[in-house]
């Protein structure tokens, strides 16, 4: 899995639909990514759109030496921790969204599973930036301990020893129900 380089060359070669290509793989999960940094999805949906822009306007800086995919989060962690460091501060009261579910079993069902979902990612939060940001990377994003720790400009045992620790700190905080969890 190329994680859209060679979509990138297509659109370096003309291929303008590449880039919808790309958008389409790439954007959510970069989304998803810069909003654990700035804790608002919709200025995490502006900054990956610049990260995006960014690969429009200046084509060549993109050398394919690291997957696409890298190479996006790495740029967007930068533009997150700019914004951090810059932004002034709002707060903003997300609205609650609602679904339609079936029936009692599927309810039952989606709600033990929102639950669980919700533990895990409160215990998540709780844990220091750089272990949930390894956690996410790596389990969420899949991407591997070198992807990872370019991304977060450490080393590959660096990696490995936040995610040891992460792990041990989310055991702790769910005990004996953490098994089920992890």
């Amino acid at each position: 899995m190329d994680n859209g380089a060679s979509s990138y060359r297509r659109f370096l070669d003309g291929d303008e639909s590449a880039f919808d290509e790309l958008m389409k793989e790439l954007f959510h999960n970069l989304v998803f990514f810069i909003d654990q940094y700035v804790h608002d999805i919709h200025t995490a949906e502006d900054i990956a759109i610049d990260v995006f822009s960014d690969l429009i306007v200046h084509k060549h800086r993109y050398n394919f030496r690291v997957t696409l995919k890298t190479y996006l989060f790495m740029i967007g962690r930068s533009r997150a921790l700019d914004y951090i460091r810059h932004r002034k501060v709002i707060s903003f009261t997300p609205l609650s969204e609602t679904e339609e579910l079936a029936d009692e079993k599927n309810l039952e069902d989606s709600l033990l599973f929102d639950e669980k979902k919700r533990a895990l990612h409160t215990a998540i939060q709780q844990l220091p930036l750089e272990m949930q940001t390894v956690i996410h990377l790596v389990y969420f994003e899949g991407m591997s301990y070198e992807e990872t720790a370019m991304v977060m400009k450490k080393k590959k045992k660096q990696v490995d020893n936040l995610l040891y620790r992460a792990k041990k700190e989310l055991r702790i905080l769910f005990g004996k129900d953490g098994d089920a969890l992890l």
